[in-house]
């Protein structure tokens, strides 16, 4: 048995703090969003900027669940 897949398929339930956590991280990101979509042309290069935000919100939260 490998602990690191098996802590990284399982499910972690929010520990005391974490969500505030999430939260936070969310908004930051949001307000990034925000200013992409403000200041970048319609393109296939905001797409993937805005694709590449929410893989970096998405790792960030894997990050605290999972440590």
């Amino acid at each position: 048995m490998n602990p690191q897949i098996e802590n990284n398929f399982m499910h972690h339930a929010p520990k005391e703090g974490q969500p505030q956590k999430y939260e936070a991280i969310r908004e930051k990101a949001k307000e990034f969003a925000y200013l992409i979509d403000a200041e970048c042309p319609n393109s296939r290069e905001k797409s993937v900027a805005m694709t590449n935000l929410e893989t970096a919100v998405m790792w960030a939260n894997a990050s605290i669940a999972r440590n």
